[in-house]
């Protein structure tokens, strides 16, 4: 029989219980301390006088900036706290290099002082102020990576690339936009320099520009080297490049044609411009880490050494100009809501990923091929590369949103997953991209080619002409910005695309544009571009692995038949069907398994382990390709593609 308990006797036995845990004396129950005072939330007021920041940037043999800044002191201060920006405009999570400063040092009036780092805030400096104090003066260093195991390398022997928020400190409390800086840099002797930043005044190798606010001087990063080169693409656009070797230079001029029309086919497409200026900073270069980051006025870029040099070969290496570009207008001046900030302290949220990134993504490839920054067939395999990834390559899907992954940068830092198909990773990128072709060719299909997602475009992130600011938005500007352009369930359509778990490959915008995915024994021209320069082997669409030049597998399929088989990653092959293995021998293999019954048999290594597997698979070679469903005939896709700018 169960005894039923009163509520009022069930309460009093568990406080008196609570109570006895309490007071066991053979067990020590510590109270939580207090946390430190909180650092200052940022307000909307100046801050009183021009902070002096002075970099020594020319010792590229150790590749170390030296820093020194200045801060003015309001009459009556007592305490001052300095910030390491730790929440960086276009990262999406927390990345401030902060362990980089180093031979910190700071003084009062001339007179050091010593400093506390804030235990909870790690990236803030607690300075207790003498009384009378007028000026604070920093003086550190920030240790540039000198190989890619300790960080992006922003310094070699040829150029540097100069992020101003990863050697500078900045007040607490404040907008950084009310923070008023006079920057002032030290190159190698003979460099060529080149920033977005206004007002340029020279002394032999000393620069400095235009006092300007602190978020301001942020969004304007340097990029100056030995062998550089500068070409107006005109309607005041700027390509500033650098380079390992002066020859990587040469650019043949119907190539660096295509850029003058990136710039015109841009415009054209939002229908406004949201600089006074622009400067495409972009470094040639297998020795300088890489990068691809919007600013309003300018992008850094890095592409490979010889990405100009061997134009067609290199085709598939030039996406990251037009898509930063095009962040100019969509990240930069418009923003959701949630992810503009006042300081590089309050946390950024990332909800509206899948606009900012995933439409950004879309014309990116648009406009490359529009332009011929990459040629139409590359831009098709780039849509199909996407497009086998989502319909056979994402477990993943069945169990996280696009929604959740614009979480990634926070959750893993862009680090390496042991199962990457099925975690998932920044995937607000490129199935952002498909949904919002959906999106286009809805548009098209319900206006009968009147309109498309250009005229979504020009209403959303073509307004006020002129104005470099930041408009932000939400979830719910984006429908009725959509509905404006042509009334559909937007919402819902988003919602169900963006938000919801296991869902259809998004391949239906591919299919309304003319196109449907087909597989192909060779890889597409994407595909094939970077295995050829990153010397892999991609099996996952028939083994369900990718391998590095030496062998090693560096990606499986989760559920895949390697996977089955218990290959993962790190498992180096030995021998395939009893022959000594190559790329050659285990794509051999795999075709011939086409018209055998017998399994693929794999000598393979594990740690000091060697076992024989075998992979019982007969599906030949298979990769991702996009063919017309209506050959001779011009598809969505194809006008899609097509120039617009004149």
């Amino acid at each position: 029989m169960t005894k039923t308990i009163p509520g009022a006797t069930l309460l009093a036995s568990l406080l008196l219980s609570t109570s006895a845990l309490a007071q066991d004396p053979a067990r020590t129950t510590p109270m939580a301390p207090p946390l430190p005072p909180a650092v200052p939330v940022a307000q909307d007021v100046p801050y009183a006088g021009t902070v002096a920041l002075k970099i020594d940037a020319s010792d590229i043999a150790r590749g170390v900036y030296r820093v020194t800044q200045s801060f003015p002191v309001a009459a009556g201060t007592r305490e001052l706290i300095l910030l390491q920006p730790g929440w960086l405009p276009g990262n999406h999570s927390e990345t401030g290099p902060y362990a980089l400063l180093a031979d910190i040092h700071f003084f009062a009036d001339g007179k050091e002082i010593a400093w506390v780092r804030d235990t909870v805030a790690v990236n803030a400096f607690r300075l207790a102020l003498p009384e009378g104090t007028k000026q604070v003066t920093a003086r550190f260093v920030h240790t540039s990576p000198l190989q890619s195991s300790e960080g992006r390398v922003t310094m070699t022997q040829e150029m540097l690339n100069l992020q101003w928020e990863k050697m500078s400190l900045y007040p607490a409390g404040y907008y950084t936009r009310g923070i008023t800086v006079k920057p002032t840099v030290t190159f190698p002797k003979g460099w060529t320099v080149y920033t977005a930043l206004d007002g340029l005044a020279r002394s032999g190798d000393t620069l400095t520009w235009t006092a300007t606010d602190y978020e301001r001087l942020v969004d304007s990063p340097i990029f100056a080297g030995v062998h550089a080169q500068r070409w107006d693409l005109g309607q005041g656009v700027f390509m500033d490049v650098v380079a390992d070797e002066p020859d990587l230079l040469a650019i043949k001029p119907e190539n660096l044609q295509s850029y003058r029309r990136l710039v015109t086919e841009s415009l054209a497409t939002f229908g406004a411009r949201h600089f006074d200026h622009y400067d495409f900073l972009l470094a040639l270069t297998d020795r300088m880490g890489g990068i691809g980051l919007e600013h309003h006025r300018s992008s850094e870029n890095q592409m490979e050494p010889k990405a100009w040099t061997d134009w067609d070969d290199m085709d598939w290496d030039r996406n990251v100009v037009p898509h930063e570009f095009v962040h100019s207008w969509n990240g930069k001046f418009r923003r959701p809501a949630d992810l503009w900030t006042p300081d590089y302290q309050q946390p950024m949220q990332n909800t509206l990923l899948w606009v900012y990134e995933g439409q950004t993504q879309f014309w990116g490839y648009v406009l490359a091929a529009r332009s011929g920054v990459q040629s139409r067939d590359m831009v098709m395999a780039m849509f199909a590369t996407a497009a086998g990834k989502y319909a056979e390559g994402t477990p993943g899907r069945g169990w996280r949103s696009v929604e959740d992954t614009v979480n990634a940068p926070q959750l893993n830092l862009r680090r390496p997953l042991p199962y990457s198909s099925l975690t998932r990773g920044e995937d607000y990128y490129v199935e952002g991209a498909l949904t919002w072709l959906e999106a286009d060719q809805i548009i098209r299909e319900g206006t009968r080619g009147a309109q498309g997602l250009d005229d979504f475009a020009r209403a959303f992130f073509g307004v006020r002409d002129g104005d470099w600011g930041e408009v932000t938005y939400d979830f719910d500007e984006v429908v009725r910005t959509l509905n404006g352009i042509y009334a559909y369930d937007w919402a819902t359509f988003l919602r169900t695309r963006i938000y919801a778990t296991n869902q259809p490959a998004p391949l239906k915008g591919i299919a309304m544009a003319g196109y449907k995915l087909v597989w192909k024994e060779e890889p597409n021209v994407y595909e094939k571009g970077i295995a050829d320069a990153r010397k892999t082997l991609d099996l996952t669409y028939s083994l369900g692995m990718t391998l590095n030049k030496d062998g090693d597998v560096i990606s499986t399929l989760w559920d895949g038949p390697a996977y089955d088989a218990g290959v993962v990653n790190g498992t180096k092959m030995v021998a395939v069907n009893g022959r000594a293995y190559a790329d050659d021998v285990m794509k051999d293999a795999i075709t011939a398994a086409k018209s055998a019954k017998a399994p693929i048999s794999l000598l393979v290594k594990r740690g000091e382990r060697y076992q024989t597997v075998s992979i019982d698979y007969h599906g030949g070679l298979r990769h991702p390709w996009l063919e017309s469903a209506t050959p001779g005939k011009t598809g969505g896709l194809d006008r899609l593609l097509a120039p617009r700018g004149k």
